[in-house]
């Protein structure tokens, strides 16, 4: 070693000073890379507003960069091809695969069971991409939706004609308008309202979620929103072409369906109301069995309400063209269903007529104790009242939980909305829900307002501005989702896979929204198009042994309308099977980190559905010219 001061040993210390600063240099550099590829491949994926504004005759435009950052190969890791999907022909253009009337010829005209669900077989489902009609354009927005939509979108005009007299819908142009009318009256739906609301209350909160039971084109649902009143309304599909279509195209909710042999998709005690106009359901036959149903669905001290034939007969019986005998006798039934099941009537005015049910059985089963042969018979305790996804109707009525007074409200008293979003619900507060605490719940509605303001703030802008109206949530757990977005323009239709490892459907309705059983290897009882945004959380998960989940992404796509979008929540190995799948389905994708960072296995696929239509030519339907590849 060379002495002190001496060039040797200067030229050592910077040598080695260099190597270390270079060292520095370089670890500086991997770091600030491998940040940017983590935010480039991860991180926020946002959707401008641009992106999802509709343009029936363009490209869809997106702030998204997707093919710079994730590459969308032709081949997956394994080598193997990725599937392209191609078009439906465009006779499938509105197709119901559950509630396709060809099947449905198979099945008994009987109590109209062929009009039920009666999903394909494997070897039956489509494997392809549902076209939209040529011309189709995205929705109004609401509040305008209320009142018109585009005849591209749902071109029938059927019931402009059939229907108009009662003022369903009218043909304008390339416009059809619903003017409020119905069935219920010839003021149209606000007058019908204002005379409900005379005789019950449904402006202080106690009235949030009503049924509509053959509801034509859900204007009585459409009105009572200005209530804030949230209805559920169904109808099958029938001669009475796309009335659930027209529907949901005016952003009001809506569901295919019908009151046949078994029992309707949703648990018990679900509803404050529930409403018939002429819906033509045989209240009386069959042992009273609808409204048994009916019963098992209301709240307790819930109201139901009917109007037209029968009601008020003596008055009305001319202009219903029907004989008086006849209507005595429907009439009578009805009435002597209603005391059957301890209902209380209310009031009969005009030709409207509201029965009540009431708040607990503790008289009721303490009647049908004392005469065991009257009918129809309480249910056993052991038959669990929820279960309703493909069960049977039973005729007999379901026990309300016990009470310790005759003035108390079976299950508990729920608060008016809309602080029932967020007060304990009774299901929960009781213990009813397995492994549900109350602490849970409200750690359940935090999470859920953090995730949906990092989807406004990050992933989906546009969701605050109104672009958005008809929602899915296809796993809806507690409803946190949707209670995040009550003041928003929208409205959330919140399913509950009968797979889930807990049923908390009740709690969705007690919490003031709406929802159904649905299990996602089947088709959703809706037509083509009708929801704008559908979100996922942990479905694929639950379903990639049960089913093959491309049949899901395909059932996803022909529900969800062009420029929609898709937020699937997963773990990443999940994502990454989906994200694959997506490639092939004329989806923009993007995948972004959970809101809590890069370092949570559970990731977030953005997507959005790109503008395509179907072009009817002599051959079969192709792809139209303003299709996004």
């Amino acid at each position: 070693m060379g002495k002190p001061g001496s060039p040797k040993l200067v030229n050592f210390d910077h040598a080695r000073r260099r190597r270390i600063t270079w060292l520095l240099v370089v670890v500086g550099l991997c770091c600030f890379f491998y940040t940017l590829g983590s935010w480039q491949n991860g991180g926020t994926a946002a959707l401008s507003d641009k992106a999802t504004n509709a343009k029936a005759c363009g490209s869809v435009t997106t702030a998204l960069d997707f093919g710079a950052h994730h590459g969308l190969a032709s081949t997956t890791n394994d080598g193997s091809k990725i599937e392209q999907f191609s078009p439906c022909d465009m006779k499938y253009s509105e197709v119901t695969p559950c509630e396709d009337p060809q099947r449905a010829l198979k099945f008994p005209r009987e109590k109209l069971e062929y009009r039920e669900r009666h999903c394909p077989e494997k070897d039956e489902l489509l494997r392809c991409l549902v076209p939209a009609p040529p011309g189709y354009k995205n929705p109004f927005p609401w509040p305008k939706s209320r009142d018109y939509a585009w005849y591209a979108n749902t071109p029938h005009k059927e019931l402009t004609v059939e229907k108009a007299i009662q003022k369903w819908v009218q043909y304008r142009g390339e416009k059809l308008y619903f003017p409020g009318g119905g069935t219920f009256s010839a003021g149209g739906a606000d007058k019908y309202i204002a005379d409900i609301a005379d005789l019950i209350p449904l402006d202080d909160g106690s009235i949030r979620t009503a049924l509509d039971t053959g509801c034509g084109v859900a204007s009585w649902g459409a009105y009572l929103l200005k209530k804030n009143i949230l209805a559920m309304s169904f109808a099958p599909r029938d001669t009475h072409i796309s009335q659930i279509q027209f529907a949901l195209e005016r952003g009001v909710p809506a569901i295919l369906g019908i009151m046949a042999t078994i029992r309707l998709p949703y648990p018990a005690r679900s509803f404050d109301m529930a409403h018939c106009s002429r819906c033509l359901i045989p209240w009386g036959a069959t042992d009273n069995m609808y409204l048994i149903e009916v019963d098992r669905v209301l709240r307790p001290g819930g109201y139901w309400i009917l109007s037209g034939p029968p009601i008020n007969w003596k008055k009305h019986y001319k202009g219903w063209e029907r004989t008086q005998e006849d209507l005595k006798a429907e009439q009578d039934t009805i009435e002597d269903g209603a005391r059957r099941l301890c209902w209380k009537k209310v009031v009969e005015k005009d030709n409207l007529a509201i029965w009540q049910k009431p708040l607990n059985h503790m008289e009721c089963a303490a009647f049908h104790k004392k005469n065991p042969t009257v009918s129809p018979r309480m249910c056993s305790k052991l038959e669990h009242p929820d279960h309703a996804w493909y069960r049977k109707l039973e005729a007999c009525i379901t026990p309300l939980p016990d009470v310790k007074s005759k003035n108390e409200v079976a299950g508990g008293e729920l608060a008016k909305f809309p602080a029932r979003v967020n007060t304990i619900p009774p299901r929960i507060a009781s213990g009813s829900v397995p492994l549900m605490t109350a602490q849970e719940f409200k750690e359940d509605a935090e999470l859920w307002e953090k995730r949906v303001k990092y989807y406004k703030n990050h992933l989906i802008p546009p969701l605050t501005n109104g672009r958005y109206r008809n929602i899915m949530d296809m796993n809806a757990g507690l409803g946190g989702f949707a209670a995040a977005l009550v003041k928003d323009p929208v409205w959330v239709m919140n399913a509950m896979p009968p797979e889930a490892k807990t049923d908390t459907l009740g709690v969705i309705f007690e919490r003031g929204f709406i929802g159904t059983y649905q299990n996602w290897c089947e088709a959703f009882s809706t037509y083509p198009r009708t929801y704008d945004l559908i979100h996922a959380d942990n479905v694929f998960s639950m379903y990639q042994d049960r089913c093959d989940i491309t049949y899901v992404l395909l059932e996803m796509d022909r529900i969800l309308r062009p420029e929609g979008a898709v937020l699937i929540r997963d773990e990443v190995d999940v994502v990454n099977k989906v994200m694959i799948i997506t490639q092939g389905m004329r989806w923009e994708c993007r995948l972004a980190d959970h809101e809590e960072g890069p370092f949570i296995r559970e990731k977030i696929l953005v997507c959005v559905k790109t503008y395509w239509v179907g072009e009817i030519k002599a051959a079969n339907a192709t792809l139209s010219g303003d299709s996004s590849d």
